[in-house]
């Protein structure tokens, strides 16, 4: 059976996988998570534990140990322990500097 391609940007896969982690909105819970790949739009990630029970309608992927570098994002799709994120864009086009997140740094 031929799989269909729907993305519509180009990939860049890591052979080893790049930790990162990931953060609800308000900051209520955490995960650890690999990000296997990533593209302009989006990227898969491997969970490290479940994520019963977590609201992953928008959430923030931080991939820096200090929270500097983070992308906003909500799930795509879930298969298993791995999941599709769709990274979300700032009405105003930059990046949102929330009080919360540089006090976990």
């Amino acid at each position: 059976m031929t799989r269909i391609e729907k993305r519509k940007a180009d990939r860049v896969g890591f052979s080893r996988g790049v930790s990162a982690q990931m953060m609800a909105i308000d900051g209520t819970w955490r995960r650890s998570c690999t990000m296997e790949d990533v593209s302009q739009a989006g990227a898969r990630l491997t969970i490290d534990g479940s994520i019963e029970g977590l609201h992953l309608k928008e959430f923030f992927l931080l991939l820096s140990s200090t929270g500097l570098a983070f992308r906003r994002c909500e799930l795509a799709w879930v298969n298993g322990d791995q999941i599709g994120i769709k990274f979300l864009k700032n009405e105003a086009g930059n990046k949102p500097s929330p009080k919360w997140l540089k006090a976990t740094a």
